[in-house]
């Protein structure tokens, strides 16, 4: 916890470092190359006792370092620390053993979801629904073909039938989430495409979920 507490702490501090805009000029036009501080004042056009108040703020957080010019000795370069960035994204979420999406009916949501997953990552992944439909949805295997998307050609499944305790589950459903509560994962409010219908509606759903699940796979590690 300490740990956690310690980068918490770090990444707020860049944050504050970056919050001004001429600070995060200046970080942007370092990311590409080193700079004097002459430059970088006349790149910004701000006076040079700010531009060092400035640099100072960056140099605290531990964005910043100094080298001294090997031509002229009495010129510096500022350049961007190796790594400064980084972190600023929040951090790993966990292990997980398998990731489960469920919705409802685990018809068309938790299904896309699923096939998703298993393309953005190495963690294997499933579906399920707290009260399962007969079939995927037509509309739902029309969007996976649409958006070259495998998935399988399972009947729908019971989360009861298929949990396990180490599971990693996302409801991607709110009817869903609200029946079962908090499991220690996550919950994802998607709008349900069946009721409209529409190839837009699961088109919709399977950009929501693409974006939600791209962002996540990178944060959690296999068990």
């Amino acid at each position: 916890m300490n740990v956690e507490r310690t980068e918490l702490e770090r990444r707020a501090a860049t944050h504050a470092a970056l919050s001004d805009p001429a600070r995060l000029h200046m970080v942007d036009l370092l990311s590409l190359g080193d700079l004097s501080p002459s430059e970088l004042q006349e790149r910004l056009g701000m006076p040079s006792n700010l531009l060092a108040h400035h640099l100072r703020a960056l140099e605290a957080a531990g964005l910043l370092t100094r080298r001294r010019s090997e031509a002229d000795r009495r010129r510096s370069y500022v350049r961007l620390n190796p790594g400064a960035l980084d972190g600023l994204s929040p951090g790993a979420v966990g292990h997980a053993h398998r990731v489960v999406f469920v919705c409802t009916a685990n018809s068309a949501r938790s299904q896309l979801a699923a096939a998703l997953w298993r393309r953005a990552s190495s963690i294997p992944a499933t579906s399920a629904g707290t009260h399962p439909a007969a079939r995927i949805d037509p509309g739902a295997v029309a969007a996976a073909r649409r958006h070259d998307l495998p998935i399988r050609p399972a009947r729908p499944r019971r989360l009861a039938d298929i949990a396990a305790d180490d599971d990693f589950v996302i409801t991607v459903c709110d009817h869903a989430h609200e029946e079962i509560g908090d499991l220690g994962g996550l919950h994802w409010s998607i709008p349900d495409p069946v009721p409209a219908g529409t190839n837009e509606a699961f088109d919709a759903a399977v950009t929501t979920l693409a974006d939600r699940v791209g962002g996540l796979a990178p944060r959690l590690t296999a068990s």
